[in-house]
């Protein structure tokens, strides 16, 4: 997946971080306080970004100023307890793995998700090219057929159908999009 992006119509002017894509919307602002800026982050969602103030306090805002020194204690190793239903022989089975059932459960959850990362890196790209395409180019001709390429994989009919479109729109769904066609 590609950086966070804003564009200014069918401009892109700035793309990488999100606190250098916020400053640098927040400058094209102050040159051009009418303009029409739409920003996204790298699921191809439309984000708004509060821009009031220096880049200081938008770095504080985007949670990427400095933080708070780390208190005493034991650190938080991100652990969410939750309720999982199972049937009793889940419950029987789990109960007889080595480690328990946390430790059973996080090693099939892991084994399913190296199983899925492929179909699931092509579904969050193609995804994420479609609602970017939804924003910036729903209305252009060819969004239909571009949207049916899309989503059968045709890598060829996505490219020949956005070949038109403004080159900074195509070139973002390029990235975008880059990972929905490999097999």
């Amino acid at each position: 997946m590609s950086g966070y992006v804003v564009f200014e119509g069918e401009r892109r002017l700035a793309a990488g971080p999100k606190l250098d894509v916020a400053v640098a919307a927040q400058a094209r602002l102050a040159q051009a306080p009418e303009a029409s800026l739409l920003i996204f982050d790298p699921e191809g969602r439309q984000v708004d970004f509060d821009l009031r103030g220096g880049p200081w306090d938008i770095a504080l805002r985007l949670g990427e100023g400095e933080s708070a020194p780390r208190g005493r204690g034991r650190p938080r190793l991100g652990v969410t307890a939750r309720e999982v239903t199972l049937l009793p022989r889940h419950w029987e089975w789990l109960a007889t793995q080595p480690g328990g059932a946390s430790v059973a459960l996080r090693k099939l959850v892991e084994a399913a998700r190296r199983e899925s990362e492929g179909p699931d890196r092509r579904r969050a790209a193609r995804d994420a090219a479609y609602r970017f395409a939804s924003v910036m180019a729903g209305d252009r001709p060819g969004f239909e057929a571009m949207s049916r390429a899309l989503f059968a994989g045709d890598a060829a009919g996505f490219a020949a159908r956005i070949a038109d479109w403004p080159a900074d729109i195509r070139d973002h769904l390029g990235t975008l999009s880059a990972e929905a066609f490999e097999t």
